[in-house]
């Protein structure tokens, strides 16, 4: 797939101090990629680096091909961004605020405004005040405004941040329609778990500055393997077998194994010569938030 952007050793220093640090990574075309990382961990400072927010201490930022430091305003013109909060006119309409970007834009059609519109789900109310807006309107009022100059890649920070479960649920969808309909390309900023791994493709995992992994999100969920969890009594006897043979992880109140359905009995079949009481058995699949934390607390116990 078409590389949109690449970020190539990119590191930002603060007075010394290292706040981003030789991070690369690819964002491919039609694509959601997810930006990962706790609270600090220099998610927001490296979307201001993309879009020219923030200088660029070492390395560079390629946007469709173009530098940022050596072409910045043919690289930018390729990309629709919302940092942390969309700032509207609130005593002017939607219609109006749209208006107003395109003059400052250029060359944007009244037919292109309609458009946009629509595809956000506005029509109802773009004539309305913004200061009538709930949260969930003044984000699709914003991603109006990010798409009005047909951008290749769509750049949001926390784009859910304050919405309810209704509101949430619309950015996801509006999001995945983009990606489909315009083959754009997006990227999302945020600490959700539970929203990232239902709305990317690929997520990067970020802490203090540093890349830690990129990955699919099947592949980083373990949702192409199936997880069986069995709930014993003391498996005495039986523990070494489940650890050398199954790499099993095991607790007060069972094991769990990466293991086919077939392998069942087979493991049952032990557990019952051992004369090991079972209670349950129940397939799973690790969250995001489980190899969330399992990566970055390999790191922690690194440092």
């Amino acid at each position: 797939m078409k590389t949109v952007l690449e970020l190539k050793n990119v590191t930002k220093k603060i007075r010394k101090k290292t706040i981003i640090n030789k991070l690369s990574f690819t964002v491919r075309e039609g694509e959601v990629f997810g930006f990962l990382g706790p609270n600090g961990a220099g998610k927001t400072t490296t979307i201001r680096m993309i879009v020219g927010l923030m200088d660029i201490t070492a390395g560079d930022i390629m946007i469709c091909g173009t530098s940022v430091k050596e072409d910045f305003e043919k690289a930018i013109g390729n990309v629709g961004a919302i940092v942390e909060n969309p700032e509207m006119y609130k005593f002017l309409s939607g219609y109006q605020n749209l208006l107003q970007y395109s003059r400052m834009h250029g060359g944007i059609a009244k037919d292109k405004i309609a458009e946009v519109v629509n595809l956000v789900g506005l029509a109802d109310r773009i004539h309305d005040k913004v200061k009538t807006y709930s949260l969930g309107m003044r984000q699709r009022l914003g991603l109006a405004q990010c798409l009005l100059h047909d951008p290749k890649i769509l750049i949001l920070d926390e784009p859910t941040n304050g919405l309810d479960p209704a509101g949430i649920r619309e950015i996801r969808d509006h999001l995945r329609m983009l990606t489909r309909e315009k083959g754009m390309s997006v990227i999302v900023s945020s600490h959700l778990l539970s929203e990232m791994e239902l709305m990317c493709d690929r997520i990067a995992v970020i802490q203090n500055g540093e890349l830690i992994d990129v990955q699919e999100v099947r592949t980083l969920t373990g949702k192409n393997k199936t997880f069986y969890s069995f709930e014993t009594g003391p498996l005495a006897g039986i523990e070494a077998w489940l650890r050398e043979k199954w790499h099993a992880s095991v607790s007060e109140s069972g094991f769990t194994v990466n293991a086919k359905r077939e392998d069942i009995p087979s493991i049952l079949k032990k557990m019952v010569e051992a004369e090991i009481d079972v209670y349950g058995i129940k397939a799973e699949a690790k969250t995001l938030e489980d190899r969330f934390l399992e990566l970055t607390s390999e790191i922690r116990r690194a440092d």
